[in-house]
């Protein structure tokens, strides 16, 4: 539309908006400015379009800064559906998630973490994911990963304090699956080294584990066990238990399978 089309001037000798009627001018003081008697104004529609740029652009630079952060957190783009969407809302340590996250900025003030233990395949790494997702849609960096890989990651590395000084930065660090990396002592002395300068950095720190929490706690072997009260200095045991959900999502699969294949069968044999 022509600017002509949605501006007249008043009798005043403004211009004036036809759409909302303010004035897109205004009389400088008494005097003028410069030998001018008049200046532009935002009427409501362009105060208006000038909100709709800004939030454009703002939700823009936030779906950005989130989508940059999530690729940096996961390893794999699957967990990027762990949400509370999709979770089982009335499962009771799904909720103390979700309360976490509602609480983050009293969790991180406190440096307080979790300690998700339980059973193979009951979803402590989906709980764990759910966390970090909801934590990302508020712009809070965040890292999940796993001793395995920050061990096949720093060992190339000339300069390792680097590495783990990176991992200290995040907002929140998730380290999943403690206890299925290597014992050797190289490995155990990468473990401590991150898990120390997490704690110094004094940024909350969130770990799932099989390990049995008493195993845990009564472990003899020095250097573990040195990582193991560093853990619990910080982070609050949760325990999560109930049936495998791996097993059941597999049994599920296995029955689909069988419908599949049948039908299949039966068609071939008309």
């Amino acid at each position: 539309m022509r600017e002509e089309d949605t501006v007249c001037v008043g009798s005043d000798g403004l211009q004036y908006c036809k759409v909302c009627g303010e004035a897109k001018e205004a009389f400088f003081p008494e005097g003028g400015f410069m030998g001018m008697k008049k200046h532009s104004r935002q009427c409501a529609c362009d105060r208006k379009a000038y909100e709709e740029e800004q939030k454009y652009f703002k939700d823009k630079e936030h779906r950005e800064l989130v989508n940059r952060n999530t690729s940096i957190c996961f390893d794999e783009s699957r967990m990027e559906e762990w949400t509370f969407e999709n979770a089982d809302m009335s499962d009771a340590v799904m909720h103390t998630a979700k309360n976490y996250v509602d609480n983050w900025e009293k969790m991180k003030r406190n440096h307080i973490g979790c300690l998700f233990w339980g059973p193979v395949g009951t979803g402590k790494s989906f709980i764990a994911g759910c966390i970090a997702n909801e934590l990302l849609k508020q712009e809070v960096t965040v890292k999940m990963t796993n001793f395995n890989t920050i061990i096949d990651d720093i060992f190339p590395l000339a300069d390792k304090t680097e590495y783990i000084n990176a991992l200290a930065s995040y907002q929140l660090l998730i380290i999943d699956d403690l206890g299925v990396e290597r014992n050797s002592e190289y490995a155990l002395g990468i473990i401590f080294s991150v898990i120390d300068r997490r704690i110094r950095s004094g940024r909350p720190l969130i770990i799932t584990t099989n390990l049995p929490l008493k195993e845990i706690k009564s472990e003899t072997m020095l250097d573990k066990r040195r990582i193991y009260d560093r853990i619990l200095e910080m982070c609050t045991p949760m325990y999560v238990g109930g049936t495998s959900k791996r097993e059941a999502i597999a049994s599920m699969k296995m029955e689909k399978a069988k419908t599949l294949l049948n039908t299949n069968r039966g068609e071939e044999c008309e």
